[in-house]
């Protein structure tokens, strides 16, 4: 179970996700504020490879997103002051730990506000090429 807190209205986290031995399942939910909550299939060979999803959560509606392993996750904040509560199948692995880019022209996300903050690492991971396959599970 991992805790977060951002301040900052705008702030982009992610998109982050675990290849095997390490792949995970993630329950994530808004406990304090609202997020515009992603997640981005980076399964090999799914009908739904590069593909994104996205949906409000906050403590007042009480949802969840479910991310299945080979999903890439993130979120913006919508306010200030948000807390994020994550149930995770698996322990952190740096050696398995990958990364999308949150502006990735091959996948596109529509974020809902211009971001303000991310971390150096987020905003300047490498974009895919046209070769990438995906993860194979």
């Amino acid at each position: 179970v991992n805790r977060s807190v951002t301040k900052k209205k705008g702030t982009i986290r992610g998109m982050h996700y675990q290849i095997p031995p390490h792949a995970e399942t993630k329950m994530i939910r808004c406990t304090k504020g609202e997020v515009y909550d992603v997640i981005v299939d980076m399964r090999r060979d799914s009908p739904t490879f590069l593909k994104w999803h996205a949906e409000v959560l906050s403590a007042k509606n009480r949802r969840m997103m479910y991310a299945p392993e080979g999903f890439a996750h993130g979120f913006q904040t919508l306010k200030k002051d948000c807390e994020m509560l994550y149930f995770h199948t698996e322990l952190f692995s740096k050696k398995s730990e990958r990364l999308l880019r949150y502006n990735d022209p091959m996948v596109g996300i529509k974020w809902k506000l211009r971001p303000t903050e991310m971390s150096e690492k987020d905003k300047n991971y490498h974009l895919l090429t046209p070769d990438f396959k995906g993860v194979e599970l």
